[in-house]
């Protein structure tokens, strides 16, 4: 019971911040190797199960947290959609984590969710928020738009906070992969 209201508290408290940091533009990058790996277990918008081993799918993933209020979040997604079509899929993955969507919600909520990413055709995987992917990685997330760059060990290499357009995601891309 301790460990729900603690991550009930927990998931208040992001919700309160990310309502108050809708972010347009990129505000900062962080470069530099995080010494610790991601590691989750999580459900996609259909249900299926998927952890942190998707990371090892491709040489980098780039995990976009978004928020179903967010304009900037649904500006930018139609540029990823083609983004993710462009690389070869061992290269260069995106996964979206929906933070305003928890795992369990009512069907209004998830097809509300589902029908925003038909919109933006934002074809790539999409998460759900549960109680492991946010402490593994949404801890420190203040605002949506942001932007993770994941090697394929589940290393965090760099942060993008705001949105920003495809071909400024295109240069980040190209510049993480040729390293």
């Amino acid at each position: 019971m301790r460990k729900m209201h603690t991550f009930c508290a927990s998931l208040l408290t992001v919700s309160i911040l990310l309502l108050s940091g809708c972010k347009d533009t990129a505000l900062r990058e962080n470069t530099g190797s995080s010494p610790a790996s991601i590691v989750f277990e999580a459900q996609d918008m259909e249900g299926n199960a998927v952890s942190s081993e998707i990371f090892s799918e491709a040489k980098l993933t780039m995990v976009n947290v978004w928020a179903t209020y967010c304009n900037p979040c649904l500006r930018e997604m139609p540029g990823l959609g083609e983004l993710a079509g462009e690389y070869a899929s061992d290269e260069f993955q995106i996964v979206g984590v929906i933070s305003d969507v928890l795992e369990g919600s009512d069907q209004r909520t998830l097809d509300y969710a589902a029908d925003l990413v038909e919109q933006t055709s934002a074809d790539y995987t999409h998460l759900l928020l549960n109680e492991s992917l946010y402490y593994a990685l949404l801890t420190d997330v203040s605002a949506v738009p942001t932007t993770f760059f994941i090697d394929e060990d589940g290393v965090i290499l760099d942060t993008v906070v705001g949105s920003m357009e495809k071909s400024a995601w295109e240069e980040k891309i190209n510049e993480l992969l040729e390293k």
